[in-house]
Order: structure tokens, then C-alpha cells, then sequence
């Protein structure tokens, strides 16, 4: 097998050289350095082994691939929930968790349904729409929304947004005066809360206290900023991955929509590991240390293909690279990451893209993608951008 190129740091390596590298990297050189100080992850029970060791492998010095904060200063003065080890970490991720346990997310899902119900409401039959924008845009935001108590935003507003911090994380070029306009809403939303509290978790943010002290203006701030972006980016790139995948799938889409109540919850547990919408996060290397047999550095940058491992063979046998949405979720997949770090809203966005995809396949289980996607260039969401796609109602499908 001949050595390919391996570049995580360039979002072109991703459209163009991934899906032949992840083979040859997990047969050949699971643990590879790709240059000096920097190694990327390609196996399942590496990744599980990096994740679940901070004292090894630390979040606080950068966890995306082009991190800005391991080049430049940070825009806000407090680190990202992302950036924390223990024992910072669990403090202030118990500070939102009791709102996305699974008994408490289960608690949103008459509301979910009302809301995809009428997203599909809104959007028209019979006629190509983009698919993103008016079935896999506004569920995830209108429900991220309501949680912050961002009752007055606009869709198109709030999308902006969550988009260009998505792009300043990313180390691309964002528009920062729209990045500044985030940061001021936020900033008034956070002051107005102290004046007139409600209930929301924005409000336990501002109550909660860790430590003895209350958050500061700044970590309030950035913990919004992340509930913002993995509140509706992640459940967006699932739905619109998802449904792209099922239509290129018409066998596995069929079996789904035959029974969608009974099987679509195992369906999106397949979709998750076959889309993969997080394509890697990162580790820094705290000591010496070895890995599959490599030697790594105090301070290495250890970059884990979270896409790679879901297609690893020695965890999802030789059907690996096959969508199959009967297929049972053991072992589970890493697409919420692993360990302390495992994505704070899985279960919310589990729920989100398993209405959604119920709604989907009862009313319109022939939908037709009518062009190519437009696919989002980025090292860390594999989100689509534009999909084009014609919503045939099922009694037309029928006929």
C-alpha cells in the first residue's frame, strides 16, 4: 500500500487525501507522525486510550487541529470547557450537565417533535429546497435557542453566528464584527438574567458557582459560545450527512422507513458513526510517553481521526466500511468523542436527528437530492453547506 499524504492541518487534505489515508494509517502506521511534535490517531482503541487519560494526553493547551490558542492569545479571557482537565473540568461540566441527562433531555421531546413537525410544515413540497437551510438548519437552532433564552434572534441571525465562530475556532478566516455582535447579544443576555432571572440554562450558568465564586463575565461568555456551536452544529451536519447518506443508500433508507418509530433509533447510532460530524479533536502530550508502540514527545500534538476510527476494522469487523443501519451500536462509536470529554449534548442531539429522521421518512420517505452537495472546507466539522432536494410526500411516493 503506498504511503499517502497525511496533512490534517490543511482543510483540502480532508476532501482530498483522508479517505485514502485512513487504510494505510491504520494498517501501516495507526500512531503517525505527520511532522515534528505532531502525530495523528487513526485506530479506535488508540483514540479510546488518548481519551480517557488527561494525566497523558491534556485538553488544555489546544483541542483543534489548528488551534488558535496555541498561536495566538485568546479573544476572551477564559478557557473553553473543551481546554479544561481535571480537576477543573467535571466542576464546571456538572454545572450544565443536569440539563442534558438523558431523563431530563427525554423531558424535550413533545417539543422537539412540535418543532419538526413544523419545520416540515414550512418547508414546501414537490419543488427543490436546500435541504440545510430549511430541514437541517432550524430544529437543532430553534432548540439551542430556547435553552439560552434567545427567544428574539432570528433563524438567519443566530445561524450567522454560530457560523462564523464555528470559522474563527476553525482558524479560518470569520468575520469578527459578526463574531463581536455574538459576543455583545450574549453579554447583554448574561447582564439581563442578573437583573430579571428566568428559567433557562443561561440562568444556571449565571447561578452557578464553582469553587465558592460565581463565573466571571468571560468563562459565562465562552461557555455560551460552546453551548452555542455544539448545540446545533453537530445535530445539523448528523441530519443533513444522515439523510445525504440514505438517499445514496436506497436499501438501507428503505428498511428505515418501513418501520421508522421502531428502527431509526439504531439507525442514527449508524449515522453518527458513518458520518462522523466532529472529524478530530486533540490532545498535548504531557510527558514522555508511548503509544502503539511510538514514542512521543513531552508537548506532542496528538490529533485523533475520529472518522478513521469509525471505520476501524478491528472494532466494527469487516463490514466497517459499509453503512448499515440495522447494525447494532456495540462497540459504541466516537463520534461524541470518549471519556471526560464525551460530547455534554449527545443525548439531546441523538433525540433531535431520531425525530427529525422519523419525520423525514414517514412523510417524505422518497425524498430525491436533486444536485451535488456543496460540502463545508473545514478541519473539524464534516458539515454539508447546500444540498439540493425535492421533498416527495409519501402518498405521492405511493402512487
Amino acid at each position: 500500500m503506498a504511503e499517502p499524504r497525511v496533512a490534517p492541518d490543511e482543510k483540502d487534505w480532508w476532501f482530498d487525501d483522508a479517505d485514502a489515508a485512513y487504510p494505510w494509517l491504520r494498517a501501516e502506521h495507526p500512531v503517525h507522525r505527520w511532522r515534528d511534535g505532531h502525530w495523528v490517531v487513526a485506530t479506535y482503541d488508540e483514540i479510546r486510550e488518548v481519551s480517557r487519560d488527561p494525566a497523558r494526553f491534556s485538553s488544555a493547551h489546544g483541542v483543534l487541529v489548528n488551534d488558535p490558542t496555541r498561536v495566538t492569545t485568546r479573544a476572551v479571557s477564559a478557557p473553553s470547557i473543551l481546554q479544561m482537565d481535571p480537576p477543573e473540568h467535571p466542576r464546571y461540566r456538572a454545572i450544565v450537565s443536569r440539563a442534558f441527562t438523558p431523563r431530563a433531555v427525554a423531558e424535550m421531546e413533545p417539543r422537539i417533535r412540535e418543532l419538526a413537525a413544523d419545520t416540515f410544515d414550512n418547508a414546501p413540497p414537490d419543488e427543490e429546497i436546500d435541504f440545510v437551510e430549511q430541514v437541517a438548519v432550524p430544529l437543532p437552532l430553534r432548540v439551542i435557542a430556547e435553552l439560552l433564552g434567545m427567544h428574539d434572534v432570528g433563524q438567519a441571525t443566530f445561524r450567522t453566528w454560530s457560523d462564523e465562530t464555528i470559522k474563527a475556532a476553525d482558524g479560518l478566516d470569520a468575520d469578527l464584527g459578526i463574531v463581536s455582535e455574538f459576543v455583545g447579544y450574549m453579554n447583554d443576555g448574561i447582564a439581563a438574567h442578573r437583573a430579571a432571572p428566568r428559567a433557562d440554562i443561561l440562568q444556571q450558568l449565571v447561578d452557578a458557582e464553582v469553587d465558592g465564586e460565581r463565573l466571571t463575565d468571560p468563562e459565562l461568555l465562552v461557555f455560551c459560545m460552546s453551548l452555542l456551536v455544539a448545540g446545533n452544529e453537530t445535530t445539523r451536519n448528523l441530519i443533513s450527512g444522515g439523510a445525504l447518506a440514505l438517499h445514496d443508500h436506497p436499501d438501507q433508507r428503505a428498511w428505515l422507513a418501513a418501520d421508522p418509530a421502531a428502527r431509526v433509533n439504531d439507525g442514527v447510532e449508524e449515522l453518527l458513526r458513518w458520518v462522523t460530524p466532529i472529524k478530530a479533536f486533540a490532545r498535548t502530550a504531557t510527558r514522555e510517553t508511548e503509544l502503539r508502540g511510538r514514542a512521543i514527545g513531552a508537548g506532542d500534538y496528538v490529533v485523533l481521526l475520529y472518522a478513521s476510527g469509525n471505520r476501524d476494522e478491528s472494532a466494527f469487523g469487516p463490514t466497517a466500511d459499509r453503512l448499515d443501519v440495522s447494525r447494532q451500536p456495540d462497540p459504541a462509536h466516537v463520534a461524541f468523542g470518549f471519556g471526560a470529554h464525551l460530547c455534554l449534548g449527545a443525548s439531546l442531539a441523538r433525540l433531535e436527528a431520531r425525530v427529525l429522521l422519523e419525520e423525514l421518512l414517514t412523510r417524505c420517505p422518497a425524498y430525491e437530492v436533486t444536485g451535488e452537495p456543496q460540502r463545508l472546507r473545514s478541519t473539524l466539522m464534516n458539515g454539508i453547506e447546500h444540498l439540493p432536494a425535492v421533498l416527495v410526500p409519501s402518498k405521492r411516493a405511493a402512487a
